[in-house]
């Protein structure tokens, strides 16, 4: 805001709205003859001041204007220009007026030919500092709100896993797009019910933002409640359909999902994909796509019936299910995306021993936390930094040795 010499110190820009214009050649040779380094410009109305205000730093504002009479100017500057700093000037008549500003949000006022040159500079020196402190505290506020924000929908999008089997563990990472803090619209649960079978699940909202967030928390926490209720999952997922059809804030608005139910002895699953990018399986054996009938995403037409596939999983195992900011980074400076074929090829360099792994590792030998932070590495280092959209990975993994020791 604040123009600077060449000399360094800042020069407060000064608008002067004073219909008087003995009143305002007042003001001019006070701040001369105070050696005032300040950038002065005049408007006779409150209407010729507005396209001045982008820049000031500080307005000393007249309380009877051709426009504006008492504190209406000043009410308007405290909503249109609420950085900048406003010293009312009011006449001895009025002085009381100039009490009733600062309580309404001028930082101070000064009565006409009542003031020095170096009182006037003195006083808006202090205003601007003032007003400058005062928005410094209002962008830490914003800051801390901001963080309280972004923990309350970490709770909501990315919870605790409900998960007793000493024979699966579960491993997840979450990176929120560019460079924005606040967690987007991905989220995952992971929920073993009563019957032995573990429910695992990813979606993904569309579109960035608060609102998307809350629709995420809002699908995530009513997918948990479901599946602890124990309900049929064709059940369960129409009724997410219905749930973002009632609480999106647009009609536009879809979210994603895949869903994987593991039986009981762990050796295979039912696997449900709404829109989704399809799982990862890694075994000792090799890595692939895991197969299933593809539906709509939520929100975009309404489903009755949910096919699943049946996939096989073996002994030991680790699925890989993950949100499309995890495969839409860009490899290079073309146009040419990762995809899940440049994923795929990723996981396999690391099983391979590529990232430091030793070759012939068994998908039980290597942690599941090294190859998500490798492979959201590379993902960045491939992008040129962080992927525009938010990603969410998580892996559930099955160990035999685990197995053995029950």
């Amino acid at each position: 805001m604040a123009g600077k010499s060449q000399n360094g110190p800042a020069r407060p820009r000064i608008v002067l709205v004073e219909d008087d214009d003995g009143d305002a050649l007042l003001v001019r040779e006070l701040l001369s003859e105070a050696s005032a380094q300040v950038s002065l410009q005049h408007a006779g109305s409150l209407t010729q001041a507005k396209p001045m205000l982008a820049d000031a730093d500080c307005v000393l504002l007249d309380l009877g204007l051709p426009d504006s009479q008492g504190l209406d100017g000043l009410r308007w500057l405290n909503e249109h220009a609420p950085g900048v700093a406003v010293v009312v000037l009011t006449g001895l008549a009025d002085e009381h007026l100039g009490e009733a500003a600062v309580r309404a949000g001028a930082q101070d006022y000064l009565v006409k030919g009542q003031v020095s040159g170096l009182l006037l500079y003195r006083v808006i020196r202090y205003a601007v500092e003032r007003r400058r402190s005062e928005e410094t505290q209002r962008l830490l506020h914003e800051a801390r709100i901001s963080a309280q924000e972004n923990s309350r929908l970490e709770r909501g999008l990315l919870p605790v896993p409900v998960l007793s089997d000493p024979q699966l563990t579960v491993t997840s990472r979450y990176r929120p797009g560019g460079a924005r803090m606040l967690l987007g619209g991905d989220f995952y649960d992971v929920v073993q019910a009563r019957d032995g079978w573990v429910h695992a699940m990813v979606g993904d909202v569309c579109g960035r933002g608060p609102d998307e967030a809350a629709l995420g928390v809002c699908l995530r926490v009513a997918w948990r409640t479901m599946v602890l209720a124990g309900r049929p999952t064709a059940e369960i997922l129409a009724t997410l359909g219905e749930l973002l059809e009632h609480e999106r804030h647009h009609e536009k608005i879809f979210a994603t999902l895949c869903m994987m139910s593991v039986v009981p002895d762990r050796t295979c699953a039912r696997l449900y994909l709404a829109g989704h990018p399809q799982p990862l399986l890694i075994t000792p054996g090799g890595l692939a796509e895991l197969d299933a009938p593809v539906c709509p995403p939520l929100g975009i037409l309404p489903v009755l019936d949910w096919p699943g596939g049946e996939v096989q999983l073996g002994p030991d195992w680790t699925v890989l299910l993950y949100t499309d900011g995890l495969v839409e980074g860009r490899v290079g400076a073309g146009p040419d995306r990762l995809n899940s074929e440049g994923l795929i090829g990723l996981i396999d360099t690391f099983r391979r021993g590529g990232s430091g792994v030793p070759a012939g590792e068994s998908a039980g030998d290597w942690s599941a936390d090294r190859l998500l932070d490798w492979l959201i590495g590379e993902v960045h280092a491939r992008n040129g930094g962080p992927v525009d959209d938010d990603l969410a990975v998580l892996a559930v993994r099955c160990s035999p040795a685990a197995r053995g020791a029950m």
